[in-house]
């Protein structure tokens, strides 16, 4: 009995599609490596657990010479940031853990609300962070206390 009918054809093959895709996408469960235990690990400072983990990107070249949010002239070799909720003159420590380097720079713009967390920096602030011509990289988000150094 042959199936003549192109319907009917392409009807079963994605019928047998459906039923192959789970098996490649089941989850492999990967052996655990143990830390090692090269004796570093105690000089190594713990990480900072406050702030957040999310994404940072930097200003345009189009936006040299515009006025902030705050009033203020965008001026891309101030280490100043634009973020979606903290108050202008915040002072915050954005770390780049892909290669350890971090910056503190000042709250003195707005950038649009994401649904995660989210700093678009200068263009020296990047360029300390080492990302300057990547567009953007998975960033911790410190914001610091008035009192707190940077």
């Amino acid at each position: 009995m042959a199936l003549t009918n192109p319907r009917g054809i392409l009807a079963l093959l994605l019928f047998l599609c459906q039923l192959a895709l789970p098996f490649p996408t089941l989850p492999l469960q990967a052996a655990e490596l143990p830390a090692p235990s090269d004796g570093k690990a105690a000089d190594r400072a713990a990480p900072d657990t406050r702030g957040s983990d999310g994404v940072a990107a930097y200003y345009a070249k189009r936006y040299n010479g515009r006025r902030t949010r705050s009033g203020a002239r965008y001026n891309p070799e101030k280490l100043t940031a634009a973020h979606p909720h903290l108050p202008f003159g915040t002072r915050v420590r954005v770390i780049n853990p892909a290669n350890d380097r971090d910056v503190t720079v000042v709250v003195n713009d707005r950038c649009r609300k994401r649904d995660y967390p989210f700093i678009d920096l200068s263009r020296a602030a990047a360029r300390k962070l080492g990302f300057l011509g990547k567009g953007t990289v998975r960033v911790r988000i410190v914001p610091l206390d008035e009192n707190e150094e940077g």
